[in-house]
């Protein structure tokens, strides 16, 4: 299994986006990774300097966001919608995606459940909980 660390991470969405600009062939996880650059221009200067965003450090606790952080959230949601994982997930996106007539609105929903629900792991050593994910989804309107 793909584990890459998070220089190797960052590195491969400043890449894609890179190659997007220069209109390089991309592969089919890179123009995902696109599309969601896309609806963030306020990364855009950050992935086009390289150099200087992929060692940088965002600490929440002074209020910042990591933005490949939340890049990285989108690409998983995304994979996790493609494959509807955990069962029920799509059907809990769309409910918020109708309810907020906002696709990008209900997107953010579901990034913060699974951020919730990773933390919840992180912090119990556990595995992250499918059946807590979607709790969290559906106590969101």
């Amino acid at each position: 299994m793909f584990a890459p660390t998070r220089d190797e991470a960052r590195r491969f969405l400043t890449e894609a986006w890179r190659k997007f600009r220069a209109a390089e062939p991309l592969s089919t996880l890179e123009q995902r990774v696109v599309e969601i650059v896309t609806l963030h221009p306020e990364y855009h200067d950050l992935l086009e300097h390289a150099e200087r965003s992929i060692e940088r450090e965002w600490h929440p606790e002074a209020g910042a966001m990591n933005p490949f952080l939340h890049l990285s959230l989108h690409l998983a949601v995304a994979e996790q919608l493609a494959i509807d994982q955990p069962a029920g997930l799509r059907a809990e996106y769309e409910r918020l995606r109708t309810a907020r007539d906002d696709e990008h609105a209900a997107l953010h929903a579901v990034l913060e459940c699974l951020g919730e629900v990773m933390w919840q792991a992180q912090r119990t050593g556990s595995p992250p909980d499918g059946a807590l994910y979607l709790d969290c989804l559906r106590r969101r309107t």
